[in-house]
C-alpha cells in the first residue's frame, strides 16, 4: 500500500494542516499571541467563506428596578401573601415561584430586631411588559394585620436567588438558554516568496523546514492576520476589477460584551483584584484566562507593588509563549505583552480571553502552493505562496473582556 500527498489531503484533509501548523507556531509565537492560541486548539472546518455559529450566554442572575415600588400594604392575596407591581429593566429573566433578593433595601421580620436585605417572592407575571407581581417574605405586619413591604426606589439591584415550589408542584416555568446566531466571514490571507530553489521546500508539506526567507514572510503573514483577527470589521465587498467578491474577518475584539475601564494613572492592587472580579463573575468562562496588553497597560501593571491578595507567580510557557502569571482569589491571569495593539492604536487598552471559548474557523487551512513561473514565461524564477482563509470567533462572549486604560 503506497501513502501519497494526494491521498493524505482527500482522506485526511487535516493531517497534513496539523503538521504545518506545528511549525508555524514555532515562528516568533510571543509576537502574534491570538493566532497562536487559534493554532494550538482544535480548529474547525469552514464550508464556505460565510462562518456561521451561535454564541450562548447564561441566563442572567440580577438587574434592577425602574420604578419605586413598595412603601405600603400590597393587594391581599391570602394572609400571608400581600402583592405589589415591580417593574425591572429586565423583567423575562424572573419565573413565578422563584425568590428575589433586593440587597439594598432592609426589611425588619416579625420579633427580630435585626434589619435583613429585603426577599422577594414572585408571585405572577404580567402581560405586555407590566412587570411582575411579588410578594414580600421577611415584611413587618402594620397595624391592621397586612404585610407592610419597605419602599424599593428606582435603580435597585434585583437579584434572583432559588424557586419557592408548594408540596404539590410538579412544574415550573421552563427554562431555556436560546443560542443566539452570529456570523463571520473567512478571510483570504496570502503570501508570495519568490526563490529558485524553494519549489523542493514546499513540494513537501510535513517535511518543511523554514528558509530565512520563508520565516520572513511567515512573520510577516501571521502580523497581519493578528490585526484582521483582533480589531477587523466584518465586510463582504464586490471588486469590479478583479470581478469577485472580498472577504474581510471581523475581530474579536468587538465580539466580547463585556468592558472594563482601568485608570491608569492610580493604578493599584485594589485596582487589579476588581479587574479579576469582573472578568471571572458574571459569566461561565474558566478560571484560568489570558490576559493581552498593550505596552502602555504593561508598564502600569509592572508598577503594582503586590501584597498577599495578589500573588505574581514565576513566568510560565503554554502554548509556546511566555507569560507572567497573577494568581488571585478569583482565579489566575496570564500576562503577556503585545505590541499589535500598540500598532492599531490601543497601547492603554488589553484583551482577557478564555483561551477554552476561541473558536478557529478555517475554509482554507494553512498550504503552501508552487508556482512554476519561469514555464509559464511570466519570470525565472520559482515561487510558492502561503494561503489560508480562516477566522475567529467568541462562543461565549461574555467569558472574554475588554480592558479600557484611560489616563486623568
Amino acid at each position: 500500500m503506497i501513502t501519497t500527498t494526494s491521498l493524505l489531503q482527500s482522506q485526511a484533509p487535516g493531517l497534513l494542516r496539523n503538521s504545518v501548523d506545528q511549525r508555524i507556531v514555532k515562528i516568533r509565537p510571543m509576537s502574534t499571541p491570538i493566532d497562536q492560541l487559534s493554532r494550538c486548539g482544535s480548529a474547525r472546518q469552514a464550508s464556505a467563506m460565510t462562518v456561521d455559529y451561535y454564541t450562548v450566554d447564561t441566563k442572567a442572575t440580577e438587574t434592577t428596578s425602574t420604578q419605586a415600588c413598595g412603601g405600603k400594604t400590597g393587594t391581599r392575596r391570602s394572609d400571608d401573601i400581600y402583592t405589589h407591581r415591580l417593574q425591572t429593566a429586565d423583567n423575562s429573566i424572573f419565573e413565578v415561584s422563584e425568590t428575589l433578593l433586593v440587597p439594598e433595601v432592609p426589611s425588619k421580620t416579625d420579633g427580630d430586631a435585626s434589619e435583613s436585605p429585603l426577599v422577594l417572592y414572585v408571585y405572577a407575571s404580567v402581560d405586555n411588559g407590566g412587570g411582575i407581581e411579588v410578594a414580600p417574605v421577611n415584611s413587618a405586619r402594620d397595624a391592621s394585620g397586612g404585610i407592610f413591604m419597605p419602599e424599593i426606589p428606582a435603580g435597585s439591584r434585583i437579584i434572583r436567588m432559588g424557586r419557592a415550589a408548594t408540596e404539590l408542584d410538579v412544574q415550573t416555568g421552563q427554562f431555556s438558554v436560546v443560542p443566539r446566531k452570529s456570523d463571520n466571514y473567512c478571510q483570504i490571507f496570502k503570501m508570495q516568496i519568490e526563490q529558485s530553489t524553494l519549489a523542493k521546500i514546499a513540494n513537501k508539506e510535513t517535511g518543511w523546514s523554514f528558509s530565512d526567507q520563508e520565516e520572513a514572510a511567515v512573520i510577516d503573514m501571521r502580523l497581519g492576520m493578528e490585526k484582521n483577527f483582533l480589531f477587523g470589521a466584518k465586510s463582504r465587498m464586490f471588486n469590479p476589477a478583479k470581478n469577485e467578491q472580498v472577504y474581510t474577518t471581523g475581530g474579536i475584539w468587538f465580539q466580547a460584551r463585556k468592558e472594563h475601564s482601568l485608570n491608569l494613572s492610580t493604578l493599584t492592587e485594589s485596582d487589579l483584584i476588581e479587574l479579576c472580579s469582573d472578568a471571572f463573575t458574571g459569566n461561565s468562562g474558566n478560571r484560568r484566562k489570558i490576559f493581552i496588553c498593550g505596552t502602555g497597560m504593561m508598564e502600569e501593571l509592572s508598577k503594582i507593588t503586590l501584597n498577599r491578595c495578589v500573588r505574581a507567580e514565576s513566568t510560565t510557557v503554554k502554548w509556546g509563549i511566555e507569560f507572567n502569571e497573577i494568581r488571585t482569589n478569583f482565579g489566575r491571569l496570564f500576562i503577556v505583552h503585545s505590541e499589535i495593539f500598540d500598532q492599531c492604536g490601543h497601547s492603554d487598552d488589553g484583551f482577557i480571553i478564555d483561551p477554552d471559548y476561541l473558536t478557529k474557523y478555517s475554509h482554507l487551512p494553512f498550504r503552501a502552493e508552487s508556482l512554476d513561473l519561469r514555464r509559464s514565461g511570466q519570470r525565472n524564477t520559482d515561487a510558492v505562496v502561503l494561503t489560508e482563509a480562516s477566522c475567529l470567533v467568541l462562543r461565549h462572549p461574555t467569558a472574554h473582556m475588554r480592558v479600557i486604560g484611560r489616563r486623568q
